[in-house]
C-alpha cells in the first residue's frame, strides 16, 4: 500500500466522523418520538463508530507515518462537529424523557464544552501567526477520550429501553463530573501553551 493511499484511508476515516453522527442524529430523534428498538440501537451504534474513528484516525496516521498538517485540523474539526451534534442531541433527549435535572446539566456541559472548543480554535488561529503546531495537546486527547465515551453512556442512559437499561444514574452523574473536570483543565492547560503568543499579538505601538 503506497503512502498516498495510506493517507487517503486515514483521511476517510477521519471525514466519516460526520456521516456517521448526523445518521446517529437523525436516528436518535425519530427514536425519541417513536420508540423502536432497532432505531435505537442502529442510532447507539452509529453513535460508537463516530466516536471510534477519533480512535483509529490517530492510531492509523501514526502507524502509517502519514501524520500531516491537515490532519492535525481535520481531526479537531470532525470533533467539533461531534460535539455539536451530539450534546444538543442528549439536551433534548433528557428533557424529552422529563428527565429536568439531567436536561439542566447536561445543558450546562453543552455549554461549556462548545465553549471551550471555540477558546481554542481561537488560539490556535493566534498559535499559526507565529508557525505554532495546530496539533493537540495531551489535554486536549484526554477530554476526547474520556467525553466520547461519556456521550455514548449518556445516551444510552437517556434512551436505551427498559429492558436492557442496567446504568445506575450515580455512575452516569460521576463520569460527567469528570468531564467537566478534564474540560476545565484542558481549557487551562491551551491557554498557558498560547499564552505567550496571545501577548505578542496583542502588543500594539502607541
Amino acid at each position: 500500500m503506497s503512502k498516498r493511499i495510506k493517507f487517503y484511508f486515514v483521511t476517510l476515516l477521519t471525514f466519516s466522523r460526520f456521516p456517521l453522527v448526523v445518521c446517529f442524529f437523525i436516528s436518535a430523534i425519530v427514536h425519541a418520538w417513536t420508540p423502536d428498538n432497532a432505531v435505537f440501537f442502529f442510532a447507539f451504534a452509529s453513535l460508537i463508530l463516530s466516536a471510534l474513528t477519533d480512535l483509529f484516525d490517530g492510531y492509523y496516521a501514526r502507524k502509517f507515518d502519514v501524520v500531516t498538517k491537515f490532519g492535525a485540523h481535520a481531526d479537531p474539526l470532525m470533533d467539533k462537529f461531534f460535539y455539536l451534534a451530539t450534546m444538543p442531541l442528549l439536551v433534548f433527549v433528557a428533557i424529552h424523557k422529563d428527565h429536568l435535572h439531567h436536561g439542566v446539566v447536561l445543558l450546562i456541559l453543552t455549554v461549556l464544552f462548545l465553549s471551550r472548543d471555540q477558546w481554542v480554535t481561537f488560539l490556535r488561529s493566534i498559535g499559526s501567526m507565529y508557525n505554532v503546531s495546530g496539533a493537540a495537546h495531551w489535554a486536549g486527547k484526554l477530554r476526547t477520550a474520556i467525553t466520547f465515551p461519556l456521550i455514548c453512556v449518556i445516551y444510552f442512559y437517556e434512551a436505551a429501553p427498559d429492558e436492557y437499561q442496567f446504568l445506575h444514574r450515580y455512575f452516569v452523574y460521576l463520569f460527567e463530573a469528570v468531564a467537566f473536570a478534564i474540560n476545565f483543565i484542558s481549557l487551562a492547560i491551551y491557554t498557558k501553551k498560547y499564552y505567550p503568543y496571545l501577548k505578542k499579538s496583542a502588543n500594539v505601538d502607541l
